[in-house]
């Protein structure tokens, strides 16, 4: 029996790339459907794996372009659909998102996105979203972004978001049955420190929290994936795959 699904909607890192859009992860679990991040491009593929009046709740794991943007098109679906304006949907994320994407789509003044969304503000610590337990923690990125643990049934799926590394994203990840982790860089010297992580250390935060699983994601589409998955394997020994648009993973 299927528990909890993940589908990749999009795992390009930092832009959209030729064969996925920017940051999307669909997750459902007893019918419920939960997104995290909407980055650029993401919400038409989006659209193949779930209609959007279907979308239970939205998380924003950080307010760059890559993770948020698409936001503004699902409002125009929103509030110009054929039948009338739908039902607003659930949208959590850092302190100040509704200005954020307000000023991303061109409002100056009220009410901005919040006739198409409930805005909430993310925390760290753990909530209930449907059917999902929802742990935060602040990852290691130039703005406030969260790091995410989905668990549901006793199965649980981590979600790095952007990060360096991260003493808490270890924590966030102990024991997990799978660890979706940002790998933006190739190993080498000279790496940006508190922005991204390359694939040998996403693997080496795989391997100190124990997890069963680790697939990368936010794979830069100008970096070799090949390289990024041997530069994994090597510090990695459990199962390890490279994040496709379109790949789904069920826990049972």
């Amino acid at each position: 029996m299927i528990i909890v699904r993940l589908t990749v909607v999009g795992c390009s890192g930092s832009i959209p790339g030729p064969d996925s859009p920017a940051s999307c992860y669909l997750f459902e679990e007893q019918g419920f459907r939960l997104v995290l991040d909407l980055g650029s491009g993401a919400l038409g593929p989006l659209q193949r794996h779930t209609p959007l009046t279907g979308i239970g709740a939205i998380c924003l794991s950080h307010l760059h372009a890559d993770h948020c943007l698409d936001l503004c098109p699902l409002w125009v679906a929103q509030i110009y659909a054929p039948d009338g304006p739908r039902p607003r949907i659930p949208v959590s994320g850092p302190d100040g998102t509704p200005e954020r994407l307000a000023r991303a789509y061109g409002f100056t003044e009220a009410p901005g996105m919040t006739g198409a969304f409930e805005f909430g503000t993310l925390q760290p610590g753990t909530r209930q979203i449907g059917p999902f337990d929802i742990t935060l923690a602040r990852m290691n990125h130039p703005v406030e972004t969260y790091g995410f643990r989905v668990a549901a049934a006793g199965r649980a799926i981590v979600y790095s978001a952007d990060t360096g590394p991260s003493d808490a994203l270890v924590s966030l990840a102990r024991d997990a049955d799978l660890l979706l982790c940002e790998a933006s860089f190739l190993d080498g010297p000279g790496l940006p420190e508190n922005l991204h992580m390359s694939a040998k250390q996403a693997a080496e935060h795989a391997a100190r929290a124990g997890v069963g699983q680790l697939m990368l994601t936010h794979l830069a589409p100008w970096n070799d994936r090949e390289r990024s998955r041997d530069e994994a394997a090597a510090v990695y020994h459990g199962p390890l795959a490279l994040a496709t648009s379109g790949l789904v993973v069920d826990l049972g």
